[in-house]
């Protein structure tokens, strides 16, 4: 099925139905405790596993496209089209009664964003966008981005542990948020990839960056941050794909300066 920008918007419309009650238990399950213990230190609600269970339901029975969770899984991200969700952005964030969180549901078409919805309940904001743009706000569209400078940004940065060996050990991450710090003092740390590249789509913060490399935390922002005029990439400068292991949303300007930060501080490897 070939889909034009007018299909797009209608699945988009359709989605947004759907996270609008989704919404009702994600405020009404408010600090919820842990109920499955994931790899490391991570874990889901009860509340994580119902939504999904309502939204998966609800998104295949309205559109007729499968879905792919972040804590049941799914279909296959490469299918023709398929929806990619995270029922809860920010989740330490939601169970210790924060507001920084949000539901994130992204629209892959052969693997490429082209579709992203955000909501983040607690605050009444609902972001959308399909490709091409605009980002729209509750509903209203938005100013496409402008270049700006990152010593005039607010840059949103992922989090970390100083003693993790990872793909992006916690030295590493310390020493780009020294950097950084030299460039813009600015930096802010929600705890919540998809509240942070919805504000980057929107020019809140001047850029969003993240160490993961989960499509579930990145597909609604990219499409949300391409479609206001944004650029994402990996932390290497190379365009955010599926199968990227970092990503780095922002403003050209900011985009562009954030890189050069990156690449002064060498590989990631020489850090653990």
């Amino acid at each position: 099925m070939a889909l034009d920008d007018a299909d797009l918007d209608g699945l988009v419309s359709a989605a947004a139905a759907v996270l609008d009650d989704a919404a009702k238990p994600f405020v009404a399950g408010h600090r919820a405790d842990s109920a499955v213990q994931k790899k490391g230190n991570d874990f889901a609600t009860e509340v994580d596993l119902a939504i999904e269970r309502q939204v998966v339901a609800a998104l295949e029975s309205t559109t007729g496209i499968g879905v792919h969770g972040e804590e049941f899984g799914g279909a296959d991200l490469k299918s023709h089209l398929v929806w990619v969700l995270d029922p809860i952005d920010g989740t330490f964030n939601y169970a210790a009664g924060l507001p920084t969180a949000g539901i994130l549901l992204g629209l892959l078409r052969e693997g490429e964003p082209v579709a992203g919805l955000t909501w983040l309940p607690f605050t009444g904001q609902r972001y959308t966008a399909v490709v091409g743009g605009p980002l729209r706000v509750n509903g209203i569209e938005q100013p496409r981005l402008e270049r700006t400078n990152l010593d005039d940004a607010v840059v949103g940065s992922g989090s970390f542990n100083i003693d993790s060996r990872g793909r992006f050990p916690g030295a590493y991450r310390v020493a780009f948020l020294e950097k950084l710090s030299q460039r813009c003092s600015r930096m802010r740390m929600h705890g919540a990839t998809g509240v942070d590249f919805a504000y980057a789509a929107a020019g809140v913060l001047g850029a969003a960056i993240s160490f993961g490399h989960h499509v579930w935390d990145h597909a609604a922002g990219v499409a949300l941050v391409r479609a206001a005029g944004g650029v994402v990439t990996d932390l290497a400068g190379q365009e955010w794909t599926i199968e990227s292991q970092s990503a780095l949303a922002g403003s050209p300007g900011v985009h562009g300066e954030l890189l050069e930060v990156f690449a002064s501080i060498g590989d990631p490897g020489d850090y653990r």
